[in-house]
């Protein structure tokens, strides 16, 4: 199975579980609405929410992408890769985070000098996931 197996079931939703790992190895989940770039699912999260302290701290994490039925679904699990201002330019920030809006929202943003405001002022970051294993049911 390869990320390409996931268009049609991305094509019906967007909203994903995504899973990290607390402190005390109990894991953490949220639901995040996520985008294709590349090899890649990858959302913002903001640096505040629990969900980015975890992957600063251990980068294994999972997705789980199913169908607005639930019958179909795919499970996807690797380590994160997170582009933020502490490992990046601010240029290459700013275009991930439009990146990560075009892929999950399919289109334009209307004003993107407000969202890039917007991005800055919530301290969001990106978060990649390339997965290095995944199984599906129903796909």
């Amino acid at each position: 199975m390869t990320i390409d197996d996931l268009t049609s079931l991305l094509a019906q939703n967007h909203v994903v579980n995504f899973s990290t790992y607390r402190r005390d190895g109990r894991p953490q989940m949220s639901l995040v609405t996520v985008g294709r770039i590349g090899e890649a699912l990858a959302f913002t999260t903001r640096q505040r929410n629990a969900k980015y302290a975890n992957l600063m701290r251990d980068p294994r994490c999972a997705m789980m992408v199913f169908s607005p039925d639930l019958r179909t679904y795919a499970v996807l699990d690797g380590d994160a890769q997170v582009v933020s201002a502490h490992n990046t330019d601010p240029e290459t920030l700013r275009a991930t985070l439009r990146d990560v809006y075009r892929a999950s929202a399919g289109k334009e943003h209307p004003n993107w000098d407000e969202y890039d405001a917007v991005m800055a002022e919530q301290k969001r970051v990106a978060v990649l996931l390339n997965p290095t294993r995944m199984y599906a049911h129903g796909i």
